[in-house]
């Protein structure tokens, strides 16, 4: 009989030539499919360490060691670690603050707009904008990332179309109709709802992104919203970085009602990895920790230990001492990724990993290089390649397709339109 060391050291084998196996797989699925994430936050990084300085932050370098300014947070995102993670095109959010407003919202974005393209320029042999699917295609095949741009919420436009459409000009291919706070014209998932949907200028908007083949992203906005844009969108919509609201109950995730809806329209949603959205355990502990925060030091004129910060921070470290904060793994991505597999189905998941933009994350999805880790994963639990390249990329590729089909048609029927109307007044 052999020995339990044997049997142990066979076990081993096996398991290491099956990883083995995934890493081939991997490897043979992003040689053809480019990987596109469809959410990275980097610019905002960059803007709020150097105000738009490229000079501070060298991206062929490893950008681990360089701490956020905002929370202290290492980096996730540096071009080695972007070409070990095999990523063949990146959505990066142009995204400014939700009390920015007006002209000065306009502003910073085409000022983050600006960064994106002067980033991009500055590392030529590894980045190349696109603006189509067919672009992040061609740049794959001659082995560079393709760089697309995404503005993170509709108070960036300042409720006007003109702005909308020179955004689009300038190579902005989505737009995330809310952030943290509604905007005038429609709400979001994170504040009080005033308008239970979509105001009528909201709805005009939608339907403009259709006619320019702007991608319309519903992560951020409240489900109301979700069901108003699912019901008039002629173009398949995104959501760039949400997860599963039945996996983790969060105003950001997406309910399995909005999931089949997203399916009906042929869209995607692009799994966010913030820990938070990933599992119920560190939603609840994070709020746990923000009432005691508020309990310990609730400025103005409140809290325990109001005025004396040192005593706040000591007795906030002491209930975090207290209160572990629960780990969340890889792993409990992939299940919201097969969550929405399984009530949306294969063709309408992907990746936006939100990296750069969160504070934290999951274990084996520490920066941009992990993200084969997940595509092995997936295969462990029986994903073929094909459907691996769908999550990877295809689906959301598909649905950039689709969204320029709709609005090369809605042009044509537009100009037909206006033929006709010409002619009614001069026969």
């Amino acid at each position: 009989m052999p020995s339990v060391l044997g049997f142990l050291l066979s076990a081993l084998a096996i398991s290491f030539a099956a990883d083995g196996d995934f890493t081939s797989r991997v490897d043979r699925v992003l040689a053809d499919t480019p990987l596109v994430d469809g959410h990275n936050d980097l610019p905002e990084q960059i803007r709020d360490r150097s105000n738009g300085s490229l000079v501070a932050i060298d991206l062929r370098s490893d950008t681990s060691r360089i701490l956020s300014t905002n929370d202290g947070t290492p980096l996730m995102t540096d071009i080695p670690r972007l070409r070990a993670g095999r990523v063949g095109g990146q959505f990066w959010s142009v995204f400014v603050p939700t009390e920015l407003k007006g002209s000065e919202a306009v502003q910073a974005t085409l000022e983050q707009i600006d960064l994106v393209k002067r980033m991009t320029a500055k590392y030529p042999a590894d980045f190349q904008m696109a603006y189509t699917a067919a672009d992040v295609r061609q740049i794959h095949r001659s082995g560079k990332i393709a760089s697309l741009i995404g503005i993170e919420g509709g108070h960036q436009i300042n409720n006007s179309l003109s702005t909308l459409r020179q955004m689009y000009d300038l190579g902005a291919r989505y737009m995330t109709l809310t952030h943290s706070r509604n905007t005038e014209w429609a709400d979001s998932a994170t504040d009080a709802p005033v308008h239970h949907g979509l105001t009528e200028f909201g709805k005009e908007l939608a339907h403009e992104m259709n006619r320019l083949g702007m991608l319309i992203d519903l992560s951020h906005v409240s489900p109301e919203a979700m069901k108003a844009v699912l019901a008039i969108s002629e173009a398949p919509v995104i959501f760039s970085h949400s997860s599963a609201r039945a996996i983790v109950d969060h105003p950001r995730n997406v309910p399995d009602d909005v999931l089949r809806l997203v399916a009906q329209n042929g869209g995607v949603v692009m799994v966010n990895f913030y820990p938070g959205y990933i599992s119920e355990a560190r939603n609840h502990w994070l709020a746990d920790r923000a009432a005691e925060q508020s309990r310990f030091n609730s400025p103005p004129f409140s809290g325990l230990y109001i005025g004396q910060p040192e005593r706040a921070k000591a007795a906030l470290a002491a209930w975090e001492k207290g209160h572990p904060k629960p780990v969340v793994t890889l792993q409990q991505v992939a299940d919201h990724i097969d969550h929405i597999r399984k009530v949306a189905g294969v063709d309408h998941v992907g990746i936006g990993s939100d990296f750069d933009g969160i504070e934290d994350w999951p274990q084996g999805l520490e920066g941009v290089d992990r993200y084969p880790a997940l595509l092995a994963e997936l295969m462990r639990r029986g994903w073929t390649d094909e459907d691996v390249a769908k999550v990877a990329g295809s689906n959301v590729l598909r649905v950039l397709a689709a969204a320029e089909q709709v609005a090369a048609r809605l042009r044509v029927t537009r100009a037909a339109s206006e033929a006709a109307l010409k002619s009614e007044h001069h026969p």
